[in-house]
């Protein structure tokens, strides 16, 4: 599959390259070789099966259906990726403009942001759970978030940190790029150790989130010192290394799906998880800063 987007060319993700890929063949546990006498065999462990497209080839790489099949392509990725962050940051930037944070209206602005982010964060779950991608609810989200994202990063860059937010951005996306250069060379591999090691670092990094919230509820002040002094900016680095292998994950989906045949729609669901995923790693960022910044 040839991509029309730079970013994700031939050059980088392309089947014809020797670096780890999105279009590359699954390894373990992924489709077996047809043969002649069954050239339709359904793959092992392909999630999508039912997908005519998605049978074994005898040269190690995914078949290549019709654009008329209705398959993933990184050009679907990209797209629907650069839809939903596009609705973020239009509703970031209204937020930023439309709710002030200053003394006399911080109080009403702050509510409503919070307010956005439980919202944000109830259609998040329900796409979580949902089997099959959602694009309005996906945009909904993405429109509640990007309120959140917005009142939040005004508040750190108007009361705690002049340029808060540009540097947050800067450094997502420098994460991003640094990612996807890794994942593209091949010094990124994801498989089960990985998988496991991430999964339970990111959970014990939410559990200790968790207890410190609870501590600050109950005690007042923040609570065990995760979010404040040496510890916070511990944290806040530990919390951007998970983001960084949140990004990792999110590309070898993305590279599984195309190889599978993933439907298109599917495309809205990897779209979906990568915006979490930036939103994790910007938040940390802002955090981060703010406890550089903060006297």
């Amino acid at each position: 599959m040839r991509s029309s987007n730079p970013v994700f060319s031939r050059r980088g993700f392309g089947r014809d390259n020797g670096y780890a890929g999105f279009n590359t063949a699954p390894q373990a546990g992924g489709p077996a070789v047809a043969t002649q006498a069954n050239p339709y065999a359904q793959p092992t462990g392909n999630p999508y099966a039912q997908n005519p497209y998605a049978q074994q080839q005898q040269y190690g790489a995914p078949p290549q259906a019709p654009a008329a099949a209705g398959r993933m392509t990184i050009d679907d990725v990209v797209m629907r990726t650069g839809t939903t962050l596009g609705v973020l940051v239009v509703t970031a930037a209204l937020a930023w403009a439309l709710l002030p944070v200053g003394d006399a209206n911080i109080g009403r602005s702050y509510g409503i942001g919070i307010g956005a982010a439980l919202i944000a964060m109830v259609l998040g779950f329900v796409q979580a759970f949902k089997r099959k991608a959602s694009p309005a609810l996906i945009l909904t989200y993405a429109a509640f978030e990007g309120v959140f994202l917005g009142v939040v990063s005004s508040v750190v860059d108007n009361r705690i940190a002049d340029g808060a937010a540009m540097q947050a951005v800067l450094g997502t996306m420098a994460v991003f790029a640094g990612v996807l250069v890794a994942y593209k060379a091949g010094w990124i591999r994801v498989n089960r150790r990985f998988y496991g090691f991430v999964m339970a670092a990111a959970l014990g990094f939410i559990l200790l989130m968790a207890v410190n919230l609870l501590f600050a509820v109950i005690g007042g002040g923040d609570g065990l010192g995760f979010r404040s002094g040496a510890l916070g900016v511990l944290f806040g680095v530990i919390g951007i290394i998970l983001g960084a292998c949140f990004l990792a994950l999110d590309f070898k989906q993305v590279e599984d799906g195309i190889a599978y045949g993933a439907p298109r729609e599917e495309a809205w669901l990897a779209a979906f998880g990568l915006t979490l995923t930036l939103v994790w790693i910007y938040l940390e960022f802002l955090r981060l800063i703010s406890i550089l910044n903060s006297d």
